[in-house]
């Protein structure tokens, strides 16, 4: 009997950990990271799969921290949305002084870990921090305009892979930068969008004109075309050490369109079906086009 108590205790911890840290997010995330690592890295020997294995666990460990602190700051609001009223702290299975303390370790540890890597790779981990938690948050009950400054920590992993592999941010790591910056408002306003009632219990109004009419749409359709055309830069040759051939770039323009005709499509149906499609499809997008940009660089 005990040791099925402890082994159910043990469960029961590690799939509260998982879902303070947001586990299932933190993984695509962390991908992102390595597929900027992938990017940028010249030789890849023995110390490249150690900086891989530190960019991953470092990587986890600073989004993990996000995730903690935010679910502490909107514990109560939490508690008003069904789909974030079983998250453990409003379910009332870890208390805020236990997330914070997992928060605080994650942290510092992430950026120890990142540190090791370089300077840069850990203050840009720290940012993304500090961006997320202590702006971001709090904008999300006050502004629709939370969605553009939560943009740009969600845009900092691919970047921040490159940075971990060559030590700088130059043209490079501020194209990959650009990129998931723009893909954040199609993807984010496709969430809010399928989760608007939900969100409204909380008081959240993540759309940018506020409601899901034909203007949020419409915004949904000009940033999924910069980010075509953020995606499609590298051909032109103008980014430095990072570029692709020509048939990758084809490869990427039909992606785009794929994702293009899913946010026409939620313009001409405003229904909540197609938002959670044009989600679902933005994250094949972004993740398809890194492998894309991986195997062309490494078939060149």
């Amino acid at each position: 009997m005990n040791a099925t108590a402890n082994s159910f205790s043990i469960k029961a911890i590690t799939t509260d950990f998982l879902e303070i840290t947001k586990a299932r997010l933190a993984v695509s995330v962390v991908f992102s990271s390595l597929a900027g690592f992938m990017l940028g890295v010249v030789d890849f020997h023995v110390s490249g799969w150690l900086i891989l294995l530190k960019l991953a666990v470092g990587g986890y460990c600073m989004v993990g921290a996000s995730n903690a602190f935010n679910q502490v700051i909107e514990k109560d609001l939490d508690a008003l949305m069904d789909r974030t009223k079983n998250r453990p702290i409003p379910a009332g299975r870890m208390t805020s002084s236990t997330a914070l303390m997992i928060a605080g370790l994650l942290t510092l540890t992430g950026i120890a870990i990142l540190y090791t890597i370089n300077p840069k790779t850990a203050m840009f981990g720290a940012i993304s921090i500090f961006l997320y938690t202590s702006i971001y948050t709090p904008l999300k009950t006050m502004t629709p305009l939370s969605v553009f400054v939560g943009a740009f920590p969600g845009a900092i992993p691919f970047m921040l892979g490159w940075v971990a592999a060559t030590g700088n941010f130059g043209i490079e790591a501020g194209t990959l930068f650009l990129i998931q910056f723009f893909w954040q408002f199609p993807h984010f306003w496709a969430i809010g969008w399928f989760l608007y009632d939900d969100y409204a219990k909380a008081g959240f109004f993540m759309l940018p004109s506020g409601k899901k009419d034909k203007s949020t749409a419409l915004q949904i359709i000009l940033y999924t075309i910069w980010l075509i055309i953020a995606s499609l830069l590298p051909v032109l040759g103008y980014t430095g050490e990072f570029f692709i051939s020509p048939i990758s770039a084809v490869v990427i323009f039909v992606l785009g369109l794929w994702m293009l005709y899913y946010a026409i499509r939620l313009y001409k149906t405003r229904t909540a079906k197609a938002a959670r499609t044009l989600m679902l499809v933005s994250v094949s997008y972004i993740t398809l086009l890194q492998i894309v940009y991986i195997i062309d660089k490494f078939l060149r």
